[in-house]
């Protein structure tokens, strides 16, 4: 992040990247790989077993924080919409820093980890209907059942798909193809199923990271995950450092500095 940060654009003493657009899309790649070689560790049947737990936990979090949000910003004078949006950007979690996080500090294979990845992925889920509900709202001052409905129909055949894939398609099809796979075309293979899984997420209306765990929890059904995993983590350290780097770079000091008191009181909140 502090060398992101040191070559951004806002320094003059060590060279820069100028073009911001590139610098975003690197940061998005990734997250991609970051986000798919974690959920090589979390299988979906072990997500499934933390289900209830973790829909309960984000439910609550996130019911909570949209109020403390929405009360704080009305607190510092803001509109009603902005409290309710503030409200919503602070219920939701960022997945691949906590997971990093968990990763850093060597508890990803304890119990509460699982959980807690659980609600993360139910966060995310909400915040899509959210998202939906609230843009809806905000740029038409109605609400709009159509739109909402359709949205909940998209999530709907995408959790299919994700449980029809992650128990049936790509485990027979890893199985079936065992005695050809290299290590290269293996790793080949994995890229290209997260990157589908990828764009998928993305027409549907998803966050990309998203889809790339998902495509992660699938392989990790299979008898390849181990070595998938092992395979794939020279990409993931090398595309973590990248996602770091360019997020330390999209950083403005003048927006820090200028809304300092906000954003101490939103830390803090």
């Amino acid at each position: 992040l502090v060398a992101g940060f040191l070559a951004g654009n806002n320094f003059d003493f060590f060279p820069s990247v100028e073009d911001k657009t590139g610098v975003e899309t690197w940061a998005e790649i990734g997250i991609i790989f970051l986000l798919f070689s974690l959920g090589l560790e979390f299988s979906f049947k072990k997500l499934m077993k933390v289900g209830g737990s973790a829909s309960i936990t984000a439910t609550i979090q996130i019911v909570f924080m949209v109020i403390l949000g929405y009360f704080v910003g009305i607190a510092m004078g803001w509109e009603k919409m902005d409290s309710i949006f503030l409200g919503v950007i602070l219920s939701i979690s960022s997945t691949t820093i906590i997971l990093k996080t968990f990763d850093e500090l060597g508890v990803k294979t304890q119990k509460f980890a699982g959980i807690v990845l659980g609600s993360l992925i139910v966060q995310d889920i909400v915040a899509i209907l959210m998202m939906v509900l609230l843009s809806t709202i905000a740029v038409s001052q109605q609400f709009s059942g159509a739109e909402l409905f359709q949205s909940i129909l998209k999530l709907v055949f995408f959790l299919t798909l994700w449980f029809i894939g992650g128990i049936f398609f790509i485990p027979t099809l890893l199985r079936k193809a065992k005695s050809i796979l290299t290590d290269e075309i293996t790793l080949i293979i994995a890229v290209a199923l997260c990157l589908m899984m990828v764009i998928l997420a993305s027409n549907v209306g998803f966050s990309p990271a998203l889809g790339a765990f998902i495509m992660g929890s699938i392989i990790a059904e299979t008898t390849q995950a181990e070595h998938v995993e092992h395979l794939v983590k020279p990409v993931k350290d090398l595309f973590g450092a990248v996602f770091f780097v360019s997020v330390g770079m999209l950083i403005d000091p003048d927006t820090l500095v200028e809304y300092a008191i906000p954003v101490a009181i939103l830390t803090l909140v």
